[in-house]
């Protein structure tokens, strides 16, 4: 029987050669790797297996504490407990992990579940704190990211609440308590314009302070007040460092270098004192509480107290109303407050006492009165008649034919008469307008040559209107001091003579900031002395001790300075300039005195123990707000009340402004509150003193 079989064919080499070639290729592709991994990339890919187990973690510092002068605390570092879970310490039965979630739900008020963990949004936006998310979600995030880096799960709970979780560990496994500082105003309001408060590093300046190993998403800075302006030199200190070895999963392993230490930050002793600071605060808001029950059209709610040690320069007391609550700004600034704070019409955010621009008003007669001395304008005896109204041709050029124009003394409004013939010293005693007016643009025969606006406005300077004081708070305003340059600039027209008048008598385009005000009164007070103002009297290292001491700094000294410009008869300047004579400064304080003797603020400090100098003024004004409620009324525009004053007489210790938006009379309204103030500085210095001397 034959049997066929296919015939066997030989093996095609060139299929052998195919399968050799594949492998050759397979073999050389893996050594090229292996070459480029060793070879051409080993350093970078060292680098990156260096650095994803070699971790730098960033240990947050303390801030500095504020204290007021006698050592009360204005501003601390509290306790802020936060729960978290750590995702690689939960149990590893599913069951006991929900009995973990159940039982720390009841207790801080998280659901056990909510939220989709599913869209990828709910990943990207997730914020420890500051989420909807149920206990289970926040942990799959966490776990997903970085499962032996504790995630918070509640912050800020009840210190007795995270007691309870920390006793009950050994059930709560995973579970733990994370304790955070948060800022701390123990005054509150009462000192919140001066202590300002902290915010999270913005993206305009995280760069800056990334560069300074902070951390932008959890360090604090300063947003306003002391806390801004002493953030970096004084109050924020350095964060420390720990170089670690970790693993995949997050897990610290061991220290690779030896740990930087956190500095903490300097404290800061302030000037205030809060007894004195209360004490204003409730003289001005009594004040203006009892004028509203009086007049319920005034509606007073704005105004202003500094006080200050003239011969120092520090601060004492410095009130601005309306203010708000610092504390709500402490952990995380509420959007819907601070909205609240920003459209207020009465600006509760804005420090009026040294941002707030007003109209001075009689207060800043000061001025006037020691140009017109310094400069020999008027002899002081000389006898001025004020008829109660007087008449000028308002010209805005030498060839403007001009038209005429009315100027009144205030006592003109009510009596229709004036204050008859006037020297220098009945002038300021009884603030009269006519004697100002005349003096400051010349009238005729009887001032043939006034000061006019040119000398006016630098003795405004030498006294510290026209410019910042300098004093460590942010955003203090200039005020204006108008000259014929700044009016052609800013209002577009010639000066008129008329503009030279109501200047005198600090309306017009002259404003100020009651800190300017105050500074004008200090030097006069201080012979001529102008102090820098200041909030900070000396900076404490973390163990109390001084590192920066007190040092009050001059700013000028008028009588010795040279600082007037002399100005030829068109009013340029000759580039000669003069100190202020210390008799003209001696004469002005005898008008100051001669006010609260027998002039407008007799009455106001009848009876007070220790002798006193000071200026009234009420201060026209018609801005939007007074527009708004229909008060500029032709001839009868509402007024700001001001006094500033400074005592005892002949050896000050303390100068104090008070202002009141809308106040009307200086006299009734501003006055008070300074006396109140004086009081209650003289009353804590005996106490103090008999204390300290059983």
């Amino acid at each position: 029987m034959n049997r066929s079989f296919p015939s066997r064919t030989a093996f095609e080499k060139w299929r052998l050669y195919v399968i050799y070639t594949i492998v050759l290729l397979i073999f050389g592709f893996f050594m090229f790797r292996l070459f480029s991994l060793q070879v051409i990339n080993g350093a970078d890919y060292l680098a990156r297996a260096e650095s994803n187990r070699k971790v730098t973690i960033n240990e947050p510092t303390q801030r500095g504490i504020i204290y007021d002068r006698n050592g009360y605390v204005l501003a601390r570092n509290m306790a802020s407990f936060n729960i978290t879970i750590t995702p690689a310490g939960l149990p590893d039965d599913p069951g006991s992990v929900q009995e973990v979630y159940r039982k720390l739900s009841a207790m801080i008020g998280v659901p056990v579940s909510q939220g989709d963990i599913e869209d990828e949004n709910v990943i990207k936006t997730f914020k420890p704190c500051n989420n909807d998310l149920g206990i289970t979600q926040i942990v799959y995030i966490a776990d997903t990211n970085a499962p032996y880096n504790p995630v918070e799960v509640k912050c800020n709970v009840d210190q007795d609440v995270a007691m309870v979780i920390r006793e009950q560990a050994a059930s709560l496994p995973g579970v733990g308590v994370e304790i955070v500082p948060v800022r701390e105003y123990p005054t509150g309001n009462l000192t919140s314009d001066i202590i300002g408060f902290l915010g999270p590093i913005t993206a305009e300046n995280a760069d800056y302070y990334t560069s300074q190993g902070f951390v932008a998403n959890r360090d604090k800075v300063g947003f306003a007040g002391l806390e801004m302006t002493l953030n970096d030199n004084y109050l924020m200190g350095k964060n420390g460092t720990r170089v670690v070895e970790q693993d995949v999963a997050g897990q610290i392993l061991r220290d690779l270098e030896p740990p930087v230490d956190p500095v903490p930050g300097n404290n800061v002793r302030l000037t205030i004192d809060t007894r004195l600071q209360a004490a204003a605060q409730s003289a001005l808001v009594n004040e203006m509480t009892a004028l509203n029950n009086a007049s319920p059209r005034l509606g007073l709610n704005t105004g202003a107290v500094i006080a200050m040690n003239p011969k120092t320069g520090e601060i004492l007391a410095m009130v601005s109303l309306p203010t708000y609550d610092n504390n709500r700004m402490a952990r995380l600034i509420p959007s819907y407050y601070y909205q609240q704070l920003e459209n207020d019409p009465t600006k509760p955010l804005l420090n009026h006492a040294i941002s707030g621009e007003y109209p001075p008003g009689s207060v800043y007669k000061l001025v006037t009165s020691l140009g017109i001395l310094n400069e020999h304008t008027i002899d002081p005896n000389q006898i001025v008649f004020d008829p109660g109204k007087i008449t000028l041709i308002e010209k805005y050029s030498e060839n403007d034919p001009g038209f005429p124009r009315d100027f009144v003394c205030y006592t003109y409004k009510t009596t229709g008469k004036g204050h008859g013939p006037v020297d220098f010293l009945t002038g300021i005693a009884q603030s009269c307008d006519v004697y100002f007016y005349k003096v400051a643009g010349g009238y005729g025969t009887e001032v043939p040559n006034g000061l006019e606006i040119e000398r006016m406005k630098q003795y405004a300077l030498a006294l510290g209107y026209g410019a910042a004081s300098g004093v460590e708070l942010p955003g203090e305003s200039a005020g204006v001091s108008p000259d014929r340059k700044w009016k052609r600039i800013n209002q577009g027209e010639n000066w008129s003579t008329g503009d030279t008048y109501i200047a005198a008598i600090g309306q017009g385009y002259v404003t100020s900031t009651p800190m300017q005000v105050l500074m004008s009164m200090a030097t006069i007070a201080n012979d001529g002395k102008q102090m820098q103002p200041t909030l900070v009297k000396d900076i404490l290292d973390a163990n109390g001790n001084v590192v920066v001491p007190f040092q009050p700094k001059l700013k000028v000294d008028i009588t010795q300075t040279p600082v007037i410009a002399e100005f030829d008869e068109n009013q340029i300047p000759t580039g000669q300039y003069k100190t202020v004579d210390p008799a003209a400064i001696q004469l002005l304080k005898e008008g100051l005195r001669k006010v609260v003797v027998d002039g407008t603020g007799m009455n106001l400090f009848e009876g007070f123990p220790i002798p006193s100098a000071g200026k009234t003024g009420t201060a026209e004004y018609c801005d939007n707000i007074a527009q708004d409620k229909g008060l500029c009324k032709f001839g009868e525009w509402p007024a700001h009340a001001w006094y500033a004053g400074y005592a005892p007489y002949d050896d000050p210790e303390i100068a104090v402004v008070a202002f009141v938006y809308n106040g009307n009379e200086g006299a009734t309204t501003a006055g008070p509150i300074v006396r109140q103030v004086m009081q209650a500085y003289f009353d804590l210095k005996k106490g103090d003193s008999a204390s300290s001397n059983p």
